[in-house]
């Protein structure tokens, strides 16, 4: 009966209800009177924008600092999991995903909008000149450029490290373990789950209702229906959120993985045939000018507050600037969580470079495609057409395409990328946010993530229908401050993490080195030889390793220590000794196969080398780090190297590591396999 009950929901229930509660309570809140629920929250965002300006520019810069830096060091090499372990996406696949989740959507429905718009009225010269479309794209890369993906790149580089490389669950709360300690499995924890939850659909549902607008104005442009009434804006959203519900289905590895691609895919022939039906040559020039003045300005552009300017090029700062700022850190939770779902196995700078450079400069191409795309017909042949309408950004990708040749068939792939992201982006975020209501102990059941994907539309729906959608996002917004406090102690840390890595590695010599004291030496000198084979290997675990295993667990319960020496499916022999408070010891081998290097297959006539791979027995510990292979030792020295790991892990786990590095013994400091 408990194994079905088990099987029913994977849900953490003090994560879930307060959750449901919280949102159940905003949407009354928001739908009920959205008049007076939205002036409240503009008042509010009003004094924040206002008096904590300057905190955001801050803290974005040192987020976007941090991961540079970070990138470059030494840290830059170690992966996001096990220390041989491979990324699970390929490149293309990895990036495409990244584009999809974190940009995709809002550059269809800002592209030509945001850069239009600041060319109409750009905050530090006259609107609707030459000097105007140059400031214009400045202000467009910098609010889509790398700070954004910064933002993104902390959350989910901090889960990543956490989740992969220390197999914490992939949840928020995994982020702040070297500060919480075993409260992240207590009121703290949950509660900062919940605020991640709320954040991640605060965030999507309003996405949702821009994206079934702009839908519906295409489908208006193509078929010449009146789409703008709410039925058929509620029937946008549940056909939208059917589709999202059958791709979260599938998973990430599947249907969002291909939908992604898909995405990408569209995007880039869109963004070819503007480029070669628009002004080419004054597009690469403009994309050389505007790529320039970016990079030439960007300390300026990154720290500036306009305090020596105009009021009213400080309402356009808090009118833009900040508010993106403010809407890329309430989108963070499920974007930084997505990110570090999908990059296992990539090292730090990979994750760096991947996650801000590339994605940074697809985008600057995009910007420049469309934006100077759409100001250079407005100058040229639109007669200020386009710019008259800058305000309506739902109908004026549209109307963008009237200017242009296959007008009507640009239209309807406009329409279909758009679908297609507004689905990656429903169905995604359901993942997300049933990752973060959900346990890791074993997968959840199909129902859960069409009921996320289910109230996502719901939520979506009830807000477009009452009118409320504009206050949730000022919610989402208003929401981002304390998130920010969040994100600063996350990159604290990691920093703990990363010291106790660099620890690690600094103290990583092979046991040979420490427990071998040299003796048979001709065994070892014909397992070398002899190329252990699958069977040899096995065997050496069941006869020498699971004995000492076995003695070291006997010798803890008489000394009143819970072990238990575990064996898994593939092999694997794993001494646990159970924490209370901190993660368990693990002390584990399995067997390995290793392909033999070329020499030894072609120059070295060993008696095995007919065979591609050999097989080692590897050790490996709970923080998912790279062991080392053990197959030389005896039952004693494999005891000894049980030990010294489990006095550096107390050591580690108790914040003593500094006095017994120091003291102890040289033969006595193994390296460590987990610590904190």
């Amino acid at each position: 009966m408990s194994e079905q009950k088990k099987a029913l929901h994977t849900f953490r229930l003090p994560v879930l209800i307060p959750s449901l509660a919280i949102i159940c309570v905003l949407i009354i809140f928001c739908a009920s009177d959205p008049t007076a629920a939205g002036k409240s929250l503009k008042s509010l965002q009003h004094v924040i924008s206002e008096n904590f300006s300057w905190y955001y520019t801050l803290v974005v810069s040192v987020f976007l600092v941090f991961l540079i830096g970070l990138a470059c060091s030494s840290y830059g090499k170690i992966r996001l999991g096990a220390d041989d372990a491979e990324p699970e996406f390929s490149v293309l696949s990895w990036l495409a995903m990244l584009f999809a989740a974190g940009m995709g959507i809002g550059l269809m429905y800002y592209g030509v909008g945001e850069p239009l718009q600041h060319f109409v009225s750009p905050p530090l010269t006259e609107g609707r000149t030459l000097a105007a479309a140059g400031e214009a794209m400045t202000s467009t890369f910098l609010h889509w450029g790398f700070q954004p993906w910064a933002i993104y790149g902390v959350v989910g580089l901090v889960l990543a490290y956490f989740g992969y490389r220390y197999n914490l669950p992939l949840s928020l709360r995994s982020g702040l373990y070297p500060i919480l300690r075993e409260r992240i499995k207590g009121p703290w924890g949950h509660a900062v789950d919940v605020f991640a939850l709320c954040c991640t659909l605060f965030g999507l549902a309003p996405s949702v209702g821009l994206g079934v607008v702009q839908l519906a104005a295409g489908i208006q442009r193509l078929t010449g229906w009146d789409t703008s009434s709410l039925s058929v804006q509620l029937g946008l959203i549940f056909v939208v959120i059917s589709l999202a519900a059958i791709s979260a289905a599938t998973g990430v590895g599947k249907g969002v993985r291909r939908l992604s691609e898909l995405n990408l895919s569209l995007a880039v022939l869109l963004m070819l045939f503007v480029l070669f039906a628009g002004p080419t040559r004054y597009l690469l020039g403009a994309f050389a000018d505007n790529l320039g003045s970016y990079l030439a300005q960007f300390p300026m552009l990154t720290l500036r507050n306009f305090t020596y300017t105009p009021e009213r090029t400080a309402s356009w700062f808090s009118g833009w600037t900040i508010l993106y700022w403010a809407w890329w850190i309430s989108w963070s939770p499920f974007v930084g969580l997505f990110i570090a779902r999908i990059s296992r196995g990539r090292t730090i700078r990979e994750f760096v470079t991947g996650v801000i450079l590339v994605p940074s400069l697809f985008t600057f191409l995009w910007m420049t495609v469309f934006g100077n795309t759409v100001i250079w017909l407005d100058l040229h042949t639109a007669q200020g057409a386009l710019s008259s309408m800058a305000s309506n950004v739902d109908a004026l990708l549209f109307r963008f395409f009237d200017f242009l040749p296959f007008s009507s068939l640009m239209a309807g792939v406009s329409v279909l990328l758009i679908a297609v992201f507004f689905v990656t982006s429903a169905d995604s975020g359901s993942l997300m946010l049933d990752l973060l209501a959900s346990r890791d102990d074993q997968p959840s059941p199909l129902w859960q993530r069409i009921f996320w994907a289910a109230l996502l539309g719901v939520t979506a729906a009830v807000l477009l229908a009452t009118g409320g959608q504009s206050a949730l996002m000022t919610m989402a917004l208003v929401a981002a401050l304390p998130f920010s406090l969040i994100m600063v102690l996350l990159i604290f840390s990691l920093c703990r993490g990363l010291a106790a890595d660099k620890r690690h590695s600094q103290r990583m010599l092979a046991p040979a080195t420490r427990f071998w004291s040299g003796q048979h030496w001709r065994e070892r000198l014909e397992n070398i030889l002899q190329q252990p084979t699958e069977s040899e290997v096995r065997s050496f675990i069941a006869t020498t390793v699971r004995p000492a295993l076995d003695e070291v667990a006997l010798a803890m319960r008489q000394k009143s220590v819970s072990a238990e020496v575990r064996q898994e499916a593939d092999g694997a022999i794993l001494l646990v000794i159970p924490q209370p408070n901190l993660r368990d010891f693990i002390y584990g081998v399995r067997p390995r196969a290793r392909q033999l290097p070329a020499f030894a297959l072609n120059e070295v006539q060993l008696p095995a080398s007919e065979r591609h791979h050999t097989w080692e027995a590897m050790s490996f510990f709970a923080d998912g780090r790279g062991g080392y292979a053990i197959d030389y030792l005896r039952s004693e020295e494999i005891i000894a190297d049980v030990l010294g790991q489990y006095e550096r892990y107390l050591s580690l786990s108790h914040g003593l590591q500094t006095h017994l590095l120091n003291t102890a013994p040289a033969h006595r400091r193994a390296p460590d396999g987990d610590s904190a």
